[in-house]
Formats: C-alpha cells, structure tokens, sequence
C-alpha cells in the first residue's frame, strides 16, 4: 500500500506527502517567520506568518521540482515513476527500476542539482535586479534581505535555498544524487551495477558517519564549517547522517534482491497445494478447523474449485469473540476482484515487490483460472538467505 496522501498528479506522477512533511513544514514556517519578524522590521506579525507559510510552502514546491527533474529524465528512458514523496527530509522519487546504464544513471542523478542550481540562480538574479552591490557583501546571509519588498524577500530566499539543495545534493554520499553520479562512474568502470552500488553504498556511509560526528561536535559547542554550532542544527545534522546511513545500507541491500531474483520464475518458491476454505464456515470454525491446524497465515477461499478470495490470519483479528460463531468467511474475506495475484512463470522480484508495495505477506499464485499455489514473503527472504551470502551479511538473516 502506498503510504502518504495523494494530492496532486503530474506527468502521470502521483504526489504524495508523507506524515512527517507536516512537521517539517511547521518547523520551516515558524522558523522563516521569526527571521522575517527579526529582518523586516515594518512588517507585521500576521504578515511575517503569511511569509513564513508561503516561503515554506515554495521551498517544497522546489523540492517537488527537483524530484520532477530525476522522473522526468528516468521517463524519458522508459523507466516508470510511480510517484514522489514529500516527507521529513525533503523529496523522493519512487522510480521503479535502476538506469540502464552508467550514462544513464549519470543524467538521471544530475538533473535534480541542475533543476535546483538554475532554479536558484534565476530567482537570486530577479530579486536582485536594480539592487546595490554592497548588499551582496553583508556578513550574515539573512541580512541581505533586510529592507526588500516581500516579493524580493521571497525570490532572493527562495534562491538561495535552492542553490544550496543543489550543491547539497552533490555530497558523494549515496543515495543522494552526488552519490548516484559516483556510482554512475565505478559502474562505468567495472561494468557491474552490484558492486558499484557497494562501493558508492560504503562511501555513503562514511559520508554519514562523518555527518553524525559533525552533529555531536556541534551540540557541544564547535565550530563545524558550513554548518556552524549549536543544538538544533547538529541534531538536524544527526539525523540526515542516520537517514542517509539506513537509505545506503538499503539501497545495496534493494541490488542484491534485485539480483538474485531477477529472471527467477515464482514457482520456484511457491508452496503448491495450499489448504483453501470454502466461504459458508463461521470463523469459529475457520481457526478451530484450519488456523489452529497448520502454521499458514492465509487460505485462499474456494467454492465449487473457484477462486472467491483470500482470508487471512489479519482478517480474524478484526472479529471480536462473540461474533465469531455469528460470521462466516464471506463476511471477512478480501474478495477476488480486490485480490493482487501472480503467475508462477512471472519474476520473483515483481512478486517480492507487489508484496511490498501492498503491505501483504503472500500472492495466489493462478494458472489461468486455476490456483497454482502461494508465494510468501517468508519464502522469497528464505531463497534470498540461501542464494546470497551478501543479503544474510547486511540483513541479519532478516
């Protein structure tokens, strides 16, 4: 299931926010708000808020440009986007498959920082014109801003914050895009994704070691170039280092499944001959006569050798105990027409992604109109953990 709320489609791109977009949105306008309140004296408080809110909400719309940058160029190649996610740390594009090649991944990864830089540098030259150059030369950044008229305020801000995603986004720490442009090169140079996504994966985690660091030698007090001193910041810093420590460690991990199930038919690990359940049992009966009987979390539900849907070990626990001799399985199961299902010669990666992107621990794996088996979740990690010493080493065995 896809997390976040959708709020917009562009490019046949769904946008979503996630929970944690919210948080940062008012941690962004509160804090624009006092600096506005600080730096333009003859406005208002209400007003300084209503800056406050609409460079914030401008900021993401930038975000949104720059992930924009990543799926457009990743469509142009074929490669399908599903959506992108505004959330805590900023944007991220929900691109379906890896580049075809290192050129590919190389344009791909540079777009983003070049929507951004010329994004900024547009906005900094329109909310500089006819402006003096000595105020370019103020020794702290807001204070340029001091004096302008709202909209010069917003564009030179705007501008500004742009520039740095961009250059920012250039830290050879994968997976941000300064990282993905190493990859590019050491896949170039070896002719092989998997071990370029491990080298890249190993500098991105240095990188975020380096960053964690930072952020502690900030909270107690020093000086730490670019990023300055003190707690908020080096506790922001701590956090964008473990984000991009956890999304290396996964990115190399997402390779490795990738690899070894690619091109690997489903029956492979599908559990054929699965009990099934005829829909007109109470769920009383259905964990007295089945749950209780096998170590199976779901059973496909048959009437008259037909596929009517699924129920699961979820759907029972949703059923307080008095109603359970009252409600038969047809009352609770996930019908068919509502069911992902899979071929047994399909990929096992799709199967393994299908699940995920759905929140689901298994698929019916049908036959034509015939169910073939189940494939579980359980079964593709236990193939993976047999196939690859690589996926037990960074997973723990899961």
């Amino acid at each position: 299931m896809d997390r976040g709320i959708q709020i917009a489609r562009l490019f046949g791109i769904k946008i979503r926010i996630d929970w944690s977009w919210l948080l940062i949105f008012l941690l962004i306008s509160w804090n624009l708000t006092s600096v506005f309140a600080q730096i333009q004296p003859d406005w208002s408080l209400v007003f300084s808020i209503v800056m406050g809110v609409s460079a914030s909400l401008l900021f993401f719309l930038s975000v949104l440009a720059h992930e924009l940058g990543h799926s457009l160029v990743a469509q142009s190649q074929g490669i399908p986007v599903d959506s992108i996610m505004l959330f805590l740390f900023g944007g991220i594009a929900n691109i379906r498959e890896e580049p075809k090649s290192p050129g590919a991944e190389f344009i791909m990864a540079v777009m983003g920082p070049v929507v951004s830089i010329l994004l900024g540098l547009a906005l900094i030259l329109l909310g500089g014109i006819g402006l003096e150059l000595d105020t370019f030369q103020a020794t702290q950044p807001m204070q340029i801003l001091e004096g302008l008229g709202p909209l010069r305020t917003l564009a030179m801000w705007l501008g500004s914050v742009n520039v740095l995603l961009g250059v920012f986004n250039m830290i050879p720490g994968f997976p941000l895009d300064g990282g993905r442009v190493l990859r590019s090169i050491f896949w170039a140079i070896t002719d092989n994704l998997r071990k370029a996504t491990r080298w890249a994966s190993f500098v991105g985690q240095g990188v975020a070691w380096v960053m964690i660091v930072s952020g502690i030698s900030m909270i107690f007090g020093i000086q730490i170039p670019f990023f300055g001193e003190g707690f908020i910041g080096g506790l922001w810093l701590i956090l964008i280092g473990w984000f991009l420590n956890n999304a290396a460690s996964r990115s190399y991990q997402q390779i490795i499944i990738r690899d070894v199930l690619e091109n690997v038919p489903v029956r492979k690990m599908t559990k054929q001959n699965p009990p099934t359940v005829p829909s007109n049992i109470t769920v009383d009966a259905l964990v007295e006569d089945y749950i209780m009987q096998t170590d199976d979390h779901a059973f496909p539900v048959m009437d008259d050798d037909r596929l009517v849907g699924i129920v699961c070990l979820d759907d029972v626990r949703k059923v307080k105990g008095p109603d359970r001799s009252t409600l038969y399985v047809s009352e609770i199961m996930t019908p068919r027409d509502e069911l992902k299902t899979i071929s047994p010669d399909d990929d096992a990666h799709n199967a393994l992604t299908t699940i995920s992107k759905n929140a689901i621990r298994q698929l019916i794996v049908m036959e034509g109109d015939q169910v073939f088996g189940m494939v579980r979740r359980r079964d593709i990690v236990r193939f993976l953990q047999l196939q690859s010493d690589d996926f037990m080493s960074i997973t723990g065995g899961l």
